[in-house]
């Protein structure tokens, strides 16, 4: 099993397209189906791609994620 505790989740569309993340795998070793960003009284949802990028191990170092919708608080 890899070391690796987290990988880059890259924001390829939506009001955060281009920006990187890191994030962390969840406790069963998958890559989150979705992701929250939070940014003042609003939280941006992206939900993952297709697309993935491996070094040197099992698990992905990067995957690409598309934007679903905005929540307000």
């Amino acid at each position: 099993m890899s070391a690796m505790q987290g990988y880059t989740a890259k924001l390829t569309d939506g009001p955060l397209e281009g920006k990187t993340i890191t994030t962390e795998f969840l406790e069963s070793g998958e890559p989150r189906p979705s992701i929250e960003i939070p940014s003042g009284h609003k939280k941006y949802v992206y939900a993952r791609s297709t697309s993935q990028e491996f070094e040197a191990s099992d698990r992905p170092s990067a995957i690409d994620y598309r934007y679903l919708t905005t929540s307000f608080d």
